[in-house]
């Protein structure tokens, strides 16, 4: 349901989706600074704020019923596909945990494509 109306839209599952996936990326951020091998984890890093950023965009494209908001749901979708792929490369709880909504996102965002 939309903050300002009454009614659901078919958006809501992927906004609500993507503010959790942009969530957890920047939660695994923050974890992934913590660890010994930081070093190794640059290029996934900088996926996750990617990841972040693209999800956020798509919140707001689609809070504002853009226009061009499946196609932005598309890029999303394989930017965190993309992510997912460079956090499963770490067996970390909160990177595995990433992956997984960063895949959730991607299909939320594949439906809302359409």
């Amino acid at each position: 349901m939309g903050v300002l109306s009454i009614s659901s839209t078919n958006m809501d599952a992927c906004i609500e989706t993507c503010v959790k996936c942009a969530r957890a990326c920047e939660e695994c951020t923050t974890a992934c600074l913590q660890e010994a091998d930081v070093q190794a984890r640059v290029s996934c890093l900088q996926m996750l704020n990617d990841c972040a950023e693209i999800c956020l965009r798509s919140v707001a494209f689609m809070a504002r019923n853009s226009t061009l908001s499946q196609q932005l749901c598309q890029l999303c979708a394989n930017m965190c596909d993309a992510c997912a792929l460079e956090c499963e490369k770490f067996q970390d709880v909160h990177c595995q945990e990433c992956a997984k909504i960063c895949r959730e996102c991607a299909t939320a965002c594949r439906n809302m494509a359409g």
